[in-house]
C-alpha cells in the first residue's frame, strides 16, 4: 500500500520554541534539543549555519562510508564548508566551498575523488538541495602518514 501513503521513515520533523529575544530551543524528531539563535548572547548557533552543518555532516557520512567501503587505512577525515551569502534578502547561500582533508596511509587521489562524486551526485540530498541555489565546489587534500 504505497499509493497515496507516505513511508514514516522519510518523514522528519523539527520545531523550535522561544525562550527569549531571538533565542529558541530547538528540538529534532529523534530527540535532540540545542539552542539557536539570529543574533544576541551567542548561545547557539544560527539558522544559516546549521545548513553549512547540514552539508558537511551529509557529505561527510557520504564520503568516509566510501572510503571505508573501499577498505582504506583512513586515520583521520575533517570536512570543512565556507559559504558566501546573497547582500540582500533572501540572503540565501550563493556559493559553498566543501573542503575534505583525508590523513591516512596509501590513500589514492583517484577514490578520494570518486567519493566526493558520488556524494556530489547522488547522495548527500543536503547538497543536492542546495545545489539549486548555490554553486558548490570541492576541493580536497590527502595528508600521508
Amino acid at each position: 500500500m504505497t499509493d497515496g501513503w507516505f513511508i514514516m521513515s522519510n518523514i522528519k520533523t523539527a520545531s523550535v520554541k522561544w525562550i527569549e529575544g531571538s533565542e529558541f530551543e530547538a528540538s529534532t524528531g529523534s530527540g535532540h534539543k540545542f539552542v539557536i539563535e539570529g543574533g544576541g548572547p551567542n548561545r547557539g548557533p544560527g539558522p544559516m549555519e546549521l545548513v553549512l552543518v547540514g552539508l558537511a555532516g551529509c557529505t561527510g557520512i557520504d564520503v568516509s562510508d566510501i572510503l571505508k567501503k573501499k577498505r582504506l587505512d583512513v586515520k583521520g577525515f575533517e570536512v570543512r564548508v565556507e559559504g558566501t551569502r546573497a547582500e540582500t534578502c533572501p540572503m540565501v547561500y550563493t556559493c559553498i566551498d566543501v573542503i575534505y582533508t583525508i590523513r591516512g596511509k596509501n590513500i589514492p587521489a583517484s577514490d578520494v575523488e570518486q567519493a566526493i562524486r558520488l556524494s556530489e551526485e547522488k547522495y548527500c540530498s543536503v547538497g543536492i538541495m542546495l545545489g539549486k541555489t548555490a554553486q558548490i565546489n570541492h576541493r580536497y587534500e590527502i595528508i600521508a602518514e
